[in-house]
């Protein structure tokens, strides 16, 4: 049984179809890249995973649980995490206050959540900015605080939409380093990106989708090359 199961989810926003029949699954411990052009369903598709939006038809499960409709705030607490495009840290709040905060509302108790807190900021070299307000921090560190939050608690499986964009080299291979770790220790992962570097450098596999659905799901390198993978892009960069 696959470990996140992905049948048949459509969505519509009045007669755009943004996700139509979109089908695939992960196996624990994937880092599965989640790739195609502007408007192809991948960022609805992380908004459903984590529950921040409905689908009108299909399934999703976790383990063999089913997930669909269920809330964010229960998502994260059954170990589905998701980091956004845009950030969304407390910026009148300190950094590392806002990895508290959100460490306690995952459940952990005071004194774990300033452990956990402590290290996430060493792993992401970010002790240094620990006490200033997030609205203080750069954008790329603003990116790799909300990152960290992902991580105050191991979760079942991160989704990661776009963390790469805009982000400074230095940060961005912080990040990757960050990524490669855990994936070597077992986590499980989808990531979102343009970044194809990236891509390949850090997934063995990628799903490739365009107007809503899947279009390619195998190794990298063979999505990368595939002639309707290419053909998906070259349509984008023509329109």
């Amino acid at each position: 049984m696959p470990y996140l199961s992905i049948s048949h989810v459509s969505k519509s926003f009045g007669g755009l179809k943004a996700l139509d029949n979109a089908t695939f699954s992960l196996e624990a411990g994937e880092l599965v890249g989640l790739i195609g052009p502007n408007g192809s369903g991948k960022t609805t598709l992380i908004n459903i995973l984590s529950g921040h939006l409905p689908c009108d038809s299909g399934e999703v499960q976790l383990d063999g649980e089913p997930i669909t409709g269920l809330r964010p705030e229960v998502l994260a607490r059954r170990g589905v995490l998701r980091m956004f495009q845009l950030t969304r840290a407390f910026p009148r709040m300190s950094a590392f206050d806002n990895l508290l905060v959100t460490g306690c509302a995952l459940g952990l108790s005071q004194e774990q959540a300033e452990t956990r807190a402590l290290g996430l900021l060493e792993d992401l070299s970010l002790t240094r900015i620990m006490n200033l307000d997030a609205g203080q921090l750069s954008g790329g560190q603003m990116k790799l605080l909300e990152f960290g939050s992902c991580f105050m608690v191991p979760p079942r499986i991160a989704l990661l939409d776009e963390p790469f964009a805009a982000v400074h080299p230095t940060l961005k291979e912080i990040m990757s380093g960050f990524i490669r770790r855990r994936h070597a220790e077992g986590q499980t992962f989808i990531l979102v990106s343009h970044d194809m570097p990236v891509i390949v450098e850090l997934c063995p596999r990628t799903v490739c989708m365009n107007a809503g659905r899947v279009i390619a799901d195998e190794s990298t390198r063979a999505v990368l090359t595939d002639k309707v993978v290419i053909e998906a892009y070259l349509g984008e960069a023509a329109a």
